[in-house]
């Protein structure tokens, strides 16, 4: 009698078999939960936070993992005070002035990117203002904020007086009243108001470019962060980037709409307007971050700025301002290729 042995399945079929009994429990796991993050902005929804909403509307955080909250600012709101006490994750800083403080305040805080490479901050003039040297013979409408710090700086640098200055009350009304004067703003914002209500042009001298070199809307987050999960750091640096090169120079309709969202006072018409003085300006997009990236950092401007301060009396020297930031995670050429070319 023959016997019948049974029949071996190829090498081959087995470790098929073997592989889909691997396969199919990671087909059925579930996708791994994004983390959750809260970004805190320092004023109301605006073109000037549009590229933190584009990450959000067109599903670039998403893609990095995150699922991230943006939570507004405004008049009645300090979301940095949120920040050092873990409330929200991120924070938009304003410019480095208030990194440096947060060093000689013992808060553990640092900058990890810089959307802005020039400060918005500008002065407006009436049409006839020629240089920014006829600036020194105007009435200047400025904020107490603003004397204690830029015009500390144009007195130091430039030779402006305290006594040219009156109140600004975040009105444009007693500068176009007053023939012979200029008042700050942003120079993303308040000229919109000027010509609508003024119905001019008004002359702009945008104070960075007369070497107010501070970097502006920072992205803060605490130092504990960046030590215990800077992944998560980079992860949230990286898809802001992307960000803002899609907001500048891509389909930013569903960012926009987002905006008006959460602050139904925004027009498309002011949004127009100050994604138009974002680019002309180069306030997101000029200098190192051609070669380096939006967000870009560096050494040697944090400290001129420092210094600048430092001579303006407005800072005191010796402040370890290497605690106010890193460049760990900007620098990169992250999204550079979204740029026109």
């Amino acid at each position: 009698m023959r016997l019948r042995l049974p029949r071996l399945r190829p090498l081959s079929t087995l470790a098929a078999l073997a592989g889909a009994v691997l396969v199919l429990p990671a087909l059925l796991a579930p996708a791994a939960a994004a983390d959750k993050v809260t970004f805190g902005t320092n004023w109301v929804a605006q073109a000037e936070h549009g590229g933190f909403y584009q990450a959000v509307a067109d599903g670039t955080y998403a893609k990095y993992g995150l699922n991230v909250t943006i939570l507004p600012g405004g008049p009645q709101a300090n979301n940095r005070l949120l920040l050092p006490v873990g409330k929200i994750d991120f924070y938009m800083g304003a410019n480095m002035l208030q990194a440096f403080s947060s060093v000689v305040e013992g808060i553990p805080t640092e900058i990890v990117a810089a959307m802005f490479q020039k400060d918005p901050q500008v002065l407006i003039a009436h049409p006839d203002v020629e240089t920014f040297e006829q600036l020194k013979t105007r009435t200047l409408f400025i904020s107490k904020e603003g004397l204690a710090s830029y015009y500390q700086w144009l007195v130091a640098a430039y030779g402006f007086s305290e006594k040219q200055v009156k109140p600004y009350t975040f009105n444009a009304a007693p500068f176009l009243v007053d023939k012979n004067s200029a008042m700050q703003g942003y120079i993303t914002s308040e000229p919109y108001a000027v010509e609508q209500q003024g119905g001019f042009v008004p002359k702009l001298f945008l104070l960075a470019d007369y070497g107010f070199d501070t970097y502006a809307t920072t992205i803060e987050t605490r130092t504990e962060l960046v030590k215990q999960n800077p992944d998560l750091v980079q992860r949230f640096v990286d898809a802001s980037i992307i960000g803002w090169y899609n907001y500048l120079y891509g389909d930013n309709t569903k960012a926009n709409a987002l905006i008006k969202q959460d602050n139904p006072e925004m027009t498309d018409a002011m949004i127009a307007f100050s994604i138009a003085k974002l680019k002309e300006y180069g306030i997101v997009d000029s200098g190192d971050t051609k070669t380096l990236g939006i967000g870009a950092i560096t050494d040697a401007r944090i400290k001129s700025f420092y210094d600048k301060m430092v001579q303006a009396k407005v800072l005191k020297p010796g402040i370890e301002i290497a605690k106010s930031y890193t460049t760990q995670f900007v620098n990169k050429g992250v999204g550079k290729e979204l740029a026109p070319k």
